[in-house]
This record gives C-alpha cells, structure tokens and sequence, in this order.
C-alpha cells in the first residue's frame, strides 16, 4: 500500500447547468494543491476540466493532463500545466490517468465521466486494483448512476458488494477531507495490472 500522493479528477469537458458544478470543480481543485495532492485530470481547459486545474493551479499545485491527440482541439488542452501527456488514444489516455493515480474522484460531467468512473469500479470489481474511488456528489448529480448500480443489483446483474466498490460523498469539503483521511489513515493504492 502507498500513501494518495496523486488524485485523478473524472469530470465534464461541459460547465453543467448549475453553477454549483463549476464552483466544486474549481473549489475541488484548489483543497487538492493545498492538501499537496497532485491533480492527474483529462487535460482540457474548458468546462469542469478547466475549472478543476484552474483552480488547482491557482493554489500552486501540481497539475497533469492527459489528453488524447483526436480530443487536443475539441477540448482544448489547457496550456498552462505542469505536464501535458498526449495519448494515441482514450484507452491509452484512460491508462495512463490509472497508472499515475493512487485514487479516484469522480465530478458531476457527461458520457465521458460516466465510461471512466464505471470502467475504474469495473476494474475495482475485477481485482485489477484496490485504489479508492470517490464519487463527489454535488447538487444530487450521482443520483442517477447510484440508481443505475442498484438497479443492477435489483435485477440479479451485479451483486451487492458492488456497493462497497466506491464511496458516495456530499460536497467538496466531505470529499476532500476523506481522501485526506485515505491519504494518512488507509494508505492508497496496490495495482495488480
């Protein structure tokens, strides 16, 4: 086990509707630099993406994008990061955000956020890693994919220790102040890939 040194932030490349998003992002953002938590993140400077390293940066953290080439333009990579890591692809981008990160946290955001928080608890589920998975709920956004999850269960599709495989938390506060806990309580990650 190794102490949560880096983070991986999944969020949307979108500003939501609610401006409580943008706010948890870029508030996210900044108790991460100051827990001294290095931001691994998927590298676009718009939408949440952009508030989340926004707000790590302005804090002085360190800040790692990871961005495929196909999505350089569209989600404009932010340009003013520690280190910008260009994929050939999302799964190479999806990898590489895995091998850097010793826990997860999981914003509000679209499609993309959805594949990469259910493919790391997949890979949870499957023993390909132990490393914490937080979903940081802000204004009910989780609700829909934790009905998701339990519909699953309901219907015989996923068993009930599916539940234990992430952690559902209220707030960037909450959420912040758990990874701390992760970080010197539980220790971080072991990777079996």
């Amino acid at each position: 086990m190794t102490d949560v040194h880096s983070v991986c932030v999944f969020c949307g490349a979108s500003p939501g509707t609610n401006p409580a998003y943008m706010a948890a992002a870029d508030a996210f953002g900044r108790a991460l630099a100051r827990a001294g938590m290095r931001l691994i993140y998927g590298g676009g400077r718009v939408g949440m993406m952009g508030a989340v390293a926004d707000g790590a940066l302005a804090e002085g953290g360190t800040v790692i994008g990871i961005i495929p080439e196909f999505l350089r333009r569209l989600e404009v990579a932010h340009d003013g990061v520690a280190e910008m890591v260009i994929t050939d692809s999302m799964h190479t981008r999806k990898r590489r955000m895995f091998d850097l990160a010793d826990a997860f946290v999981s914003l509000p955001g679209g499609l993309g956020t959805f594949d990469e928080t259910i493919e790391i608890i997949t890979w949870r589920q499957l023993r390909l890693h132990d490393k914490p998975i937080l979903l940081c709920d802000i204004a009910g956004a989780f609700g829909p994919l934790v009905a998701t999850i339990e519909a699953a269960i309901a219907q015989g599709f996923a068993r009930s220790e599916a539940r234990s495989l992430f952690e559902v938390v209220q707030g960037v506060d909450a959420t912040i102040e758990r990874v701390r806990h992760l970080a010197t309580a539980r220790g971080g990650a072991s990777s079996l890939l």
